[in-house]
């Protein structure tokens, strides 16, 4: 991979929406207030003690205006919105418009030139479970059929290309919790053979009864769960959100002068089956391993290079412990491991993004005092160390995300410091 730059981000989340407004809560140590009974996008009556992390208060006229949104639904409106900050953020758009050259300056990325990569895990769920109870419970002709394109899973990324005007190639990956990290191979892959000047990359996923009720009966939220090296915590927090980062060519980026908030420079992917023919979902340290191995060597680094390593620890023991063990073994016991998702949800498709995001905070300033001991809770606050020690002078250089999948697949990505 050559190096990518990051010139922007747009993000619809728990802690809040927009860069600004991420970046203080995360770096606050804030969390989602996901414990306190309270939650709006569905009736969580018969869910005592659910706990799901939502954009709340989530109103997308705020940045849409009110025309044209009946059509959408939760999660068009979260990838919308992060696509349109994400636009403005990285200097794309002014005030709702394309920024053209000055006159004899260097052309700029256009609608012609600017495309979407995107990950989504389960699609509108929503949309999906409101057609099958009409059809089950009513009759289906009484379906709206305007709600039925949202079935699709890009639709909405479909949207965004639509709304923001869009023109370059429109890409949807799905593959699970990895999927964000994959979409950034992907626009690697689309940069480098011209199929856009910059492209819209990451993730989204909607909260939905449908998509609270799948994990709380598999048991894989809201519970409580202990296990070596993880203690005594409330288990993973089914969340939700988008986020997007504006990805160019680092010599695109640098002719128009774009603030460079990160760079990435090195991916690295790997399958791991299941040792019985029969199981689905299982935990595969040994998947991890490899894609950590072949994101340093695309990025040409060591192990000991690698200053911070941002997870997918959740608070789902298995997975938690597999990918602990994985980051272990490939760049030691001592580097200091943290996990957003401990402030944000299990997001799924857009868990990678929003990691991504998280290591943007941590490679612009100093990380936060974390925890001392490599046994600590994982708990919310204090920068959501789950392993190593994060000094407050401590400067990162280079980060590895990681995504260890629920099907033994897992994806990795190293970013590092924007170069100056």
């Amino acid at each position: 991979m050559k190096p990518r730059a990051i010139t922007g981000f747009g993000v619809a989340s728990s802690l809040g929406i927009g860069r600004e407004e991420f970046l203080a809560a995360f770096r606050s140590g804030a969390s989602a207030p996901s414990a306190d009974g309270r939650i709006e996008t569905f009736d969580a009556a018969g869910y005592p003690g659910a706990r799901v992390a939502e954009v709340r208060g989530f109103d997308a006229t705020r940045y849409l205006g009110d025309k044209g949104l009946r059509s959408l639904d939760r999660l068009a409106k979260l990838l919308v919105v992060s696509a349109r900050l994400a636009l403005h953020d990285a200097g794309l758009k002014q005030d709702g418009a394309w920024v053209t050259a000055p006159p004899g300056g260097r052309a700029r990325p256009g609608p012609d030139g600017v495309g979407l990569v995107c990950s989504n895990a389960y699609g509108s769920l929503e949309a999906i479970t409101e057609l099958d109870r009409v059809a089950l419970l009513e009759d289906a002709r009484y379906i709206n059929p305007s709600r039925f394109p949202l079935t699709v899973s890009n639709s909405a990324a479909g949207y965004v290309s639509i709304w923001e005007d869009l023109r370059a190639v429109n890409v949807c990956v799905s593959d699970g919790n990895c999927g964000a990290l994959d979409a950034v191979a992907c626009a690697d892959v689309l940069l480098g053979q011209g199929r856009a000047e910059a492209l819209l990359v990451g993730g989204a996923e909607a909260m939905s009864e449908a998509l609270f009720l799948a994990f709380h009966r598999l048991g894989a939220a809201g519970s409580r769960v202990p296990g070596p090296g993880i203690q005594a915590t409330e288990g993973p927090c089914i969340g939700e959100g988008a986020a997007l980062v504006a990805l160019e060519r680092l010599g695109s980026a640098r002719a128009r002068s774009a603030a460079v908030l990160a760079e990435v420079v090195g991916y690295g992917t790997s399958f791991a089956p299941p040792e019985r023919e029969g199981s689905l979902v299982h935990a595969t340290p040994s998947a991890l391993e490899e894609a950590i191995a072949a994101a340093l060597s695309d990025a040409r680094l060591a192990p000991s290079d690698v200053d911070l390593v941002v997870s997918g620890v959740s608070g789902l023991r298995v997975f938690d412990e597999a990918e602990l063990i994985a980051i272990e073994r490939q760049v030691g016991r001592e580097t200091p491991v943290v996990a957003p998702k401990l402030a944000l949800g299990e997001t799924l498709g857009a868990g990678g993004a929003m990691a991504m995001l998280a290591a943007i905070a941590h490679l612009q300033s100093p990380p936060q005092a974390g925890s001392d001991t490599a046994a600590a809770p994982l708990e919310r606050g204090r920068g959501h160390v789950v392993r190593g020690t994060l000094r407050a002078d401590a400067k990162v250089r280079i980060a590895l995300v990681t995504a260890l999948g629920y099907y033994g697949n897992a994806s990795a990505l190293v970013m590092r410091a924007a170069s100056r």
